[in-house]
């Protein structure tokens, strides 16, 4: 059980990033529908929780180190090299708007200057993907607590401090601009971006775990995690949204408004998903192309995170949420087309064997 609870926490951890720990992504795909939003949210959560479950099975049977082998087995040689780059796209470009999130956190519960932030999310990025696997895993995991339990309590006392109704509030939600056309595409976009952020690291995790039940249960277990914060982080903004529709961190701002001391507390926490999420990223990707733990590997890594450092200024980080976000959820339909197909396929090969094995 351990175990599973584990694997479901840092596959939570992957996935929370700036973008949801803060809000931003919340208010961009699920608040600004309303009351559909929250229907929205439900079937993001099925959703998470199948392919969740889906990713770690698959890294535990393959015992994978890096997303390639998993995913060119699964999709063939063609559309395998279409959803690789998608992903390594995704892996790069998410780990710049999380060094780009971290300037934000501190700039605005703080005031200091977005680099600050940036530069120091750099350099304990470099540190700790230079750390084993197994020892990511656990850091990961170990921040995602205190973001669940958080987000529980403002979800709770938001909503029984509402000053008006949601059918009130529902036109002024309603009246907050996003780049998605409806709540039912907003769902499976939002799915979609996500899976693709997350699927090279769940894969390494369900590789590090030899049970494959274990794995697919951790998965699970992890998907309906995260379908549940975005559920509850959508009701509790939704709850509030006249107040914090216009900030970057709308999280951040409800946890302040509450009490400034809360919203230092907050801030440490969004800090740290930030960093859950880099960290994957830049692990993920560096793994792609190099052995971990390796000169060359440890070589990768700082240039690669140098690079997006310099790329993380150009934007800014609500920009990139709105804009970046939902173009690799449209793109990466690839990878949950493939990823709903891997369980027949697998089953197929493995019929297949049987019969050559028989002969």
């Amino acid at each position: 059980m351990f175990r599973v609870l584990k694997i479901g926490s840092a596959f939570i951890g992957i996935i929370v990033g700036a973008g949801l720990a803060s809000g931003n992504e919340i208010v961009q795909y699920f608040t600004s529908f309303g009351t559909l939003g929250t229907i929205a949210a439900i079937l993001a959560t099925a959703l998470f929780a199948y392919l969740g479950m889906t990713l770690t099975r698959l890294g535990s049977r393959t015992q994978t180190k890096s997303h390639k082998e998993v995913i060119y087995k699964i999709s063939g040689p063609y559309l395998g090299i279409v959803v690789d780059a998608i992903i390594v796209i995704t892996l790069f470009g998410v780990g710049v708007v999380m060094l780009a999130g971290a300037g934000s956190v501190l700039n605005q519960q703080f005031g200091l200057e977005p680099y600050i932030g940036n530069l120091l999310m750099s350099v304990l990025v470099i540190g700790t993907v230079m750390m084993n696997v197994q020892r990511v895993i656990a850091v990961i995991g170990s921040i995602t607590p205190f973001l669940v339990l958080t987000i529980i309590l403002i979800g709770i006392y938001s909503i029984f401090t509402m000053d008006a109704s949601f059918a009130e509030l529902n036109p002024i939600a309603k009246d907050i601009d996003t780049t998605l056309p409806n709540w039912f595409v907003s769902a499976i976009n939002y799915v979609s971006f996500n899976i693709a952020v997350g699927a090279a690291m769940a894969l390494v995790m369900g590789g590090a775990e030899k049970d494959e039940k274990t794995a697919a249960l951790g998965g699970l277990v992890g998907g309906i995690g995260l379908g549940l914060i975005i559920i509850i982080s959508h009701l509790a903004i939704f709850s509030k949204i006249d107040l914090v529709a216009d900030y970057d961190m709308p999280m951040l701002k409800l946890v302040h408004d509450i009490s400034p001391v809360m919203g230092i507390f907050m801030s440490v926490i969004l800090f740290g998903m930030v960093f859950n999420t880099a960290v994957s990223m830049f692990y993920a990707f560096v793994a792609r192309f190099s052995d971990m733990h390796t000169k060359k590997s440890n070589v990768m890594i700082v240039v690669t995170v140098t690079i997006g450092f310099v790329l993380s200024f150009i934007g800014g980080f609500k920009n990139l949420v709105s804009l970046v976000y939902p173009f690799i959820g449209y793109i990466g339909l690839f990878l949950i087309a493939a990823l709903i197909y891997a369980p027949f396929k697998l089953a197929k090969d493995n019929r297949v064997k049987k019969v050559l094995v028989k002969k």
